[in-house]
């Protein structure tokens, strides 16, 4: 056998086995969902502001959104990576500077010491990180039937909604619409499985189906200052955007650089293409 015999023989061969390979990833990522998924429903689909390449956040939601955090979610789970003071910042709630300080003055800090040498307590100022509502995770546990309610600050980057490399590669990883599918997923009828589930709840949009937090949300559980009617979908949505900005918040600055620099590298493409060209003008191929 020749030599050219030879690399043509290789280079089939190759091509065969790459073939064969990109069929093997793309048959895994069109079945992928399905064996991640399991019994688990797919996340409700929610369109948020703040999605695609231009979204950005809608500050009356988020600002919607924290109160139903305070007066909700707080109550049980605690937000330790953000500041008070966050919460004025651009690209998030925007709230105006004096209100924020309000906000934090209703939570008290345990700070010092003293002169004295002692602990006391004082309100919490803009720069305090948000007050946890237990001193502790055993106390946690012991006034939540020894479930440990997580903290939410990434929930929201933590948690995968959509499952599928070529699905979360389409619609995102789905962070706020898991979150937003749990808490309006809620049924009172569960089907039998043959097994005691203790005081769980049902929850077809929680992984395992079954989860230790009763439903959190109600009608008119709120009172929105800005009147907006407070029904369970519309708690859920503004409270999920308000976890994804607390996951992700330089998100908007975040797309506005993405944005800038592919504008840039498509300028110094065409730049370098022009110089390409007169520097080679001149030159035979």
């Amino acid at each position: 056998m020749t030599a050219a015999s030879e690399g043509r023989k290789f280079t089939m061969t190759t091509l065969k086995q790459l073939t064969a390979a990109a069929g093997f990833v793309l048959a895994a990522l069109c079945i992928s969902p399905v064996l991640a998924a399991g019994d688990t429903h797919e996340a409700k689909d929610v369109d948020f502001s703040f999605e695609g390449p231009f979204g950005n956040f809608d500050r009356g939601e988020l600002q919607r959104g924290f109160q139903v955090f305070i007066e909700v979610c707080g109550q049980c789970h605690s937000m330790n990576y953000l500041n008070y003071r966050n919460l004025a910042e651009e690209g998030g709630p925007e709230f105006p500077e004096d209100q924020v300080k309000a906000i934090a003055a209703e939570f008290m800090v345990m700070d010092g010491p003293d002169a004295e040498g002692e602990m006391f307590e004082r309100p919490a100022k803009p720069s305090d990180f948000f007050v946890a509502p237990f001193p502790n995770v055993e106390a946690a546990r012991a006034s939540n039937g020894g479930a440990y309610p997580p903290d939410l600050s990434l929930l929201a980057k933590a948690r995968a909604g959509y499952h599928g490399t070529w699905n979360q590669f389409i619609n995102g990883a789905g962070g706020a619409e898991f979150i937003y599918s749990v808490l309006t997923g809620y049924e009172e009828e569960a089907p039998d499985d043959g097994e005691d589930h203790g005081a769980l709840a049902y929850n077809p949009y929680f992984p395992g189906s079954w989860i230790a937090m009763p439903q959190p949300l109600f009608e008119d559980m709120v009172e929105y200052a800005d009147g907006t009617t407070a029904s369970v979908e519309q708690m859920s949505r503004d409270v999920s955007a308000f976890l994804m900005w607390a996951a992700e918040p330089k998100l908007e600055a975040r797309k506005r650089i993405g944005f800038q620099v592919i504008i840039y590298l498509i300028v110094l493409s065409g730049l370098l293409y022009f110089v390409k060209r007169k520097i080679w003008a001149n030159v035979d191929h």
